[in-house]
């Protein structure tokens, strides 16, 4: 895989919304290791709220603001006199979008729109990157099999459908603002830091808990599913490269190719805890989808070409590192049900 060019981001001034998520913390641990200066968006009050970019302090600068108040966000770039920008806030959890759609739509939507409606007053954006998502896609036939960027887009929650929401916003402002903006769709991606409410920290929390504490159950939603999954490293170097290389007003598939079913991968993870035939399996059907993606799989020959991107993390070495980093954050165990 083509490796981010620092001679590219060493002084650049780069702005990220949603830098205290997943995503956002390991972009921007990268991004200072290679010398840029990092700017963040932060809502009122947050900052204790969020542990994944305390050790960052000193190290970003962090500015108020709220992606539903486009005044903040125009403030917050004219402040940080960033030259690329990477919009990777979100409510991005698929369940929660089922509970509460509005206030999904609000934030992904409305925000884009913010995020979006700043670039026209703020003029020192040189590439903007959106963080679109598979789920897009959504519902996807056999013969379909592996998704292409050219893939008609089938969303089946309100997260996917305010994703493509902002994807096509997305488009519609470089077609008629000439905004440089390029999108990444992204297949599922993991690894320390991962939310706990996600699949895969859902599991392989419980397989530190039956490491640490013994534990002989492993509760589960629909093992049938299958997902394309890969590094967030990697996915994140696919971001980076994205702004680097890829062209604006296009889209670029960020995923390994190869599909794993939700069975499949607490098998794997259990084994990677040495717990074979010590713990059980119990599906909960409580924790199924109403409307359920059953496959995805990515194409990511576009991105290889184009980008140079490809993901070199074994799975096998992420699901370690993800029970690792439970393991090593025993306060993150102790919460009882997720």
């Amino acid at each position: 895989m083509a490796e981010p060019s620092e001679s590219f981001w060493a002084d650049r001034s780069v702005f990220i919304t949603g830098i205290s998520g997943f995503m956002g913390s390991h972009l921007s641990e990268k991004l200072v290791s290679m010398g840029a200066k990092v700017y963040g968006l932060l809502r009122r009050h947050a900052v204790p709220q969020y542990p994944n970019i305390t050790h960052m302090k000193g190290k970003i600068k962090l500015i108020e603001g709220n992606l539903v108040d486009l005044p903040s966000i125009i403030s917050a770039l004219k402040e940080s006199q960033a030259s690329v920008l990477f919009h990777l806030a979100a409510q991005s959890y698929v369940p929660l979008s089922f509970q509460a759609p509005y206030d999904t739509y609000k934030t992904n939507i409305m925000g884009t729109a913010n995020v979006l409606e700043a670039l026209r007053h703020y003029e020192g954006i040189e590439k903007m990157q959106f963080a679109g998502s598979s789920e897009e896609y959504g519902l996807a036939y056999e013969n379909e099999l592996p998704i292409k960027e050219t893939n008609p887009l089938r969303p089946l929650s309100p997260y996917a459908a305010s994703k493509v929401a902002g994807d096509y916003m997305c488009y519609t402002h470089f077609k008629c603002y000439k905004l440089p903006i390029v999108r990444t769709r992204a297949f599922n991606h993991t690894g320390p830091r991962r939310g706990l409410h996600f699949v895969t920290s859902i599991v392989a929390r419980q397989v530190a808990r039956g490491i640490k504490f013994k534990e002989k159950k492993l509760v589960m939603g629909n093992p049938e599913p299958k997902r394309d999954f890969s590094d967030v490293r990697d996915v994140m170097k696919g971001y980076m490269l994205a702004i680097e290389k890829g062209k604006s007003g296009e889209v670029y598939n960020l995923g390994s190719g190869k599909a794993m079913s939700i069975g499949e991968l607490v098998k794997m993870a259990i084994k990677i805890g040495g717990l074979e035939g010590k713990m059980a399996v119990e599906i909960d059907k409580s924790r199924y989808r109403p409307a359920e993606v059953m496959i995805l799989r990515c194409d990511n020959s576009k991105a290889k070409k184009e980008l140079g991107w490809e993901p070199t993390i074994p799975f096998e070495k992420t699901m370690k590192d993800l029970i690792d980093y439970f393991l090593e954050n025993e306060n993150l165990l102790k919460i009882e049900e997720y």
